[in-house]
């Protein structure tokens, strides 16, 4: 069966990436997970999951050899296939198999880490392997101020993990630090933008690091009945200013409803006690939201030019 372009959460994909994201992963990467979870473990299913565009993501059903009547082991393989994402970043698996690992002991419902390929030598390209966690993403065209409170509240748990002297996770930089940029094609204030961009280049000094999930919105939250199951996709966390989340999740909140930015962040002001939000936040996700603009975002666009005006 071929797919021309199929719509996945408000993702289209072309034929070649839907071979590559939801493609049924080669029998060696298979052969990987299988001596990872134990020797004799029967594969029942593997099914792509959807939504995802930067990874392949397949849920796996394992069957116990020692117990072949038990439930089958509900797990997550993630294999990292984009050549363009591993040439800028070939530690993607293993760091996120180290947040992971930070996050074990943490009160936030994240996957548990199985087993990682850093270097793809096993695999086929590098893969992360961790158990599935219940529930499904909700994005709602409709946002209600309790799902936003409790969407606020995951966040302080995320910020409290604690982070060894040693740990290897990345201190933030915007995702496009260093690169030219110009004003989208598409923006009606190409002046605001271009002083955007040159704020964008001069984050504010932090007031702390702390673990910070930087890519935090409802896309990676997973939901049972109203309750928070779930926190995925931890591939770019990295050691930052709180508020790096606050603004990423206030931009991606927007297309669903433009109010829903600013009842986010007055939720997180109140369950964290955090009150000093800076403008710089808004900008650097509206700059980081624009790259995958192809067509022309107003309320990104207006959004953008409020940020600005704040430091103005």
């Amino acid at each position: 069966m071929t797919v021309d372009n199929p719509v996945e959460h408000g993702f289209s994909l072309d034929r070649a990436d839907h071979r590559l994201l939801r493609g049924r992963p080669p029998a060696y990467a298979l052969a990987w997970l299988i001596s990872a979870v134990g020797p004799g473990t029967r594969i029942k299913m593997v099914r792509a999951l959807p939504g995802g565009t930067s990874s392949a993501v397949h849920l796996v059903l394992a069957m116990d050899p020692m117990d072949p009547t038990a439930r089958p082991r509900r797990l997550v393989l993630r294999r990292y296939v984009r050549a363009d994402w591993l040439a800028e970043e070939p530690d993607l698996a293993e760091r996120e198999a180290e947040v992971l690992r930070l996050l074990a002991a943490s009160p936030v419902p994240t996957p548990e880490f199985v087993a990682v390929d850093p270097s793809g030598e096993q695999t086929d390209v590098p893969a992360v392997l961790m158990t599935a966690l219940p529930g499904r993403i909700r994005w709602d065209r409709a946002v209600q101020d309790p799902w936003l409170h409790r969407l606020a509240e995951l966040l302080p748990a995320i910020h409290a993990t604690p982070i060894p002297d040693t740990s290897q996770v990345r201190r933030y930089q915007p995702a496009y630090h260093g690169k030219q940029l110009r004003p989208p094609a598409w923006t009606r204030h190409p002046r605001a933008w271009q002083r955007a961009v040159e704020i964008y280049h001069q984050p504010p000094a932090p007031t702390e690091e702390v673990l910070i999930h930087r890519d935090y919105h409802p896309g990676n939250v997973l939901w049972t009945r109203g309750k928070a199951t779930g926190v995925v996709d931890w591939a770019t966390a990295s050691r930052g200013t709180p508020e790096a989340d606050v603004g990423h999740c206030r931009a991606n909140l927007l297309g669903a409803d433009t109010a829903a930015a600013d009842r986010f962040l007055a939720a997180y002001q109140d369950v964290s006690g955090r009150h000093g939000y800076h403008p710089y936040w808004d900008i650097a996700a509206c700059i980081d939201l624009s790259h995958s603009c192809d067509a022309p975002d107003l309320v990104l666009d207006n959004w953008l030019v409020a940020a600005v005006a704040a430091l103005a």
